[in-house]
């Protein structure tokens, strides 16, 4: 069943953007210092492009955004050419490597989501599993002091995995924006000052 867009949906459409998603990272980047001006940073999850298209609005040519997704195609326009886009499973080692190559990063970000089954203890744990995997690869590519953002499923597993957080970077918090759907049990961590060992 196709959803309805909403107030942020319609908006986000208006402005050019692929995806309501944007108005999450906005809502998180005013309230904690996650990009730094000049930033490389890189994008987990990135389709269908509106964390990337916004960030790559905020460097205003200065800095590089680098995404991976699964998806083919990102919809970021073509002027932006401090832009990579990289197609590929994040769990690959091989697209591990490539990262690294292109590493390292100011800040590691990710909106990414499993395919989800309607079943939430499990949906929270393969969350989790993906967190993990975003993590990973931000322990191997993130700068010291650098910053970190992941999107969990609240439930099962999510207070182990931010005891994870916490012992990689100086600041840890939760976070969910006003533009996450009611419905959803999505939540944020922003990691602050990887502690780069």
């Amino acid at each position: 069943m196709k959803r309805v867009q909403d107030h942020y949906g319609i908006k986000a459409k208006k402005m050019g953007y692929p995806a309501r998603s944007i108005f999450k990272l906005q809502e998180i980047m005013e309230k904690f210092p996650l990009v730094p001006k000049n930033a490389k940073i890189l994008d987990v999850g990135a389709a269908p492009g509106s964390f990337s298209m916004y960030l790559l609005e905020r460097l205003k040519g200065h800095g590089s955004v680098v995404a991976v997704d699964l998806a083919k195609t990102v919809e970021v326009p073509k002027k932006y050419t401090n832009f990579t886009y990289i197609c590929g499973d994040i769990y690959d080692e091989q697209i591990q490597s490539k990262l690294l190559e292109l590493g390292p990063y100011d800040v590691v970000i990710s909106d990414a989501a499993p395919a989800t089954t309607g079943q939430k203890e499990l949906d929270a744990l393969k969350s989790i599993s993906l967190a993990e995997a975003v993590l990973f690869v931000a322990e191997k590519t993130l700068k010291t002091n650098g910053n970190f953002m992941v999107k969990v499923f609240q439930g099962a597993g999510e207070a182990e995995y931010l005891n994870m957080v916490r012992r990689q970077f100086q600041k840890v918090k939760g976070f969910k924006p006003q533009a996450s759907r009611k419905e959803s049990f999505e939540t944020f961590f922003i990691g602050l000052g990887f502690n780069k060992i």
